[in-house]
């Protein structure tokens, strides 16, 4: 473990400021009864804070100081020490009682990719997932992520493939801390439709030129853009939420292979912010896409990304007998402004092209993690 875990140690084991209470008592040769008529507390009270029966309050503290010569903030600090090392005591014990929750949660994935800090003892290892998911006990995690989150209405799930809800929480929940630290603008609606179409002439650019310059704009608009590998068994895509009323998130998987892939999905999940609510949580999986508001923030990606005069005006040239060939294709891409290879996907997806022709016009992307 580096210099960070170390710096974070805090004794489960401390001893009641009492036992330094007597200690002094008897290397002045004062007793108990005496330490009580000097400051006017019973003998009783003395003895037991001497036994760490009775808490040292503050106003014990002062008197201390008085008769003992030594500081309050002594006396006050031993206190919050003994009771902080009682109160993990206690939560030791209590959280022992989940270790069988933490085999759950995939944390050596959370470790190898450094969201997590790796601990040798399983109760340090349960305290450190639990402050990675901003809960106090696992009894939270099933409150706040599995309703709130993995179970919302509005959490698309594909039937078609097996989500572990502990990797897809854990793949949220660093996606929102990342996003936590991107600085937004609050959000507005027309700024973001402006992004949109400064955006959509970024789609003959490759990753590593789009990717901060896409990231800068959406935030200027209220709108914090996320790359973030995912773990194994999420099987997500891309997820759209609003972090507060004021700061929307789109989070990216980096499972695109080809350039029409991702920029329809970016284009898909800003529908979803522009068209659907701010409760609303959206998980792009690679089935399922038929809810009415799915259809529309499909609808919305084609539509921006292909206007529906130049979509029409495309089909109507392919009806006429002409060949599509790979020229036309991207002849027409260049004309409105977009990589060819969204052209091909719309087509394709469209029926209007088999999925075996003209593959090559899609760019592959080799997506960077820094």
């Amino acid at each position: 473990m580096g210099d960070d875990v170390a710096n974070d140690y805090t004794p489960d084991d401390v001893s009641p400021p009492g036992e330094t209470l007597s200690e002094v008592l008897e290397m002045i040769g004062m007793s108990q009864a005496e330490l009580a008529r000097r400051t006017g507390r019973p003998n009783k009270t003395i003895n037991e804070i001497i036994q760490g029966k009775a808490a040292l309050t503050p106003e014990t503290a002062l008197q201390l100081e008085r008769v003992l010569n030594i500081p309050t903030g002594f006396w006050i600090r031993r206190e919050q020490h003994y009771r902080e090392s009682l109160a993990r005591r206690e939560e030791a014990n209590r959280l022992a009682e989940h270790i069988d929750w933490l085999k759950e949660v995939p944390v050596k994935a959370m470790i190898a990719e450094g969201w997590i800090r790796d601990f040798d003892d399983e109760i340090d290892q349960l305290r450190e997932v639990l402050r990675f998911f901003g809960i106090a006990s696992p009894d939270q995690w099933a409150a706040i992520w599995e309703r709130e989150h993995i179970s919302a209405p509005a959490f698309r799930r594909s039937p078609s493939f097996k989500a572990n809800p502990m990797a897809v929480a854990a793949w949220l929940r660093k996606g929102e801390l990342m996003a936590q630290d991107i600085d937004a603008e609050p959000y507005d609606d027309e700024a973001f439709r402006k992004v949109l179409l400064r955006a959509r002439a970024m789609t003959v650019r490759p990753p590593e030129v789009f990717r901060p310059e896409l990231l800068r704009l959406c935030s200027s608009a209220g709108v914090a853009v996320v790359f973030l590998p995912q773990l194994p068994e999420t099987g997500a895509s891309g997820v759209t939420r609003w972090l507060t009323p004021e700061k929307a998130l789109i989070q990216f998987s980096l499972r695109y292979k080809t350039n029409d892939q991702f920029w329809f999905t970016l284009f898909h999940e800003a529908g979803h912010i522009l068209l659907h609510g701010k409760r609303d949580v959206f998980l792009e999986e690679d089935d399922g896409r038929d809810a009415r508001k799915e259809q529309e923030a499909d609808r919305f990606a084609a539509n921006v990304l292909i206007p529906p005069d130049d979509w029409r005006r495309l089909v109507q040239w392919i009806h006429a007998d002409r060949s599509m060939s790979k020229a036309a294709i991207t002849s027409f891409a260049e004309e409105i402004g977009i990589a060819p290879g969204i052209v091909v996907g719309r087509l394709q997806h469209e029926g209007l092209l088999p999925y075996s022709h003209c593959n090559d016009l899609k760019v592959r992307l080799a997506w960077g993690i820094g």
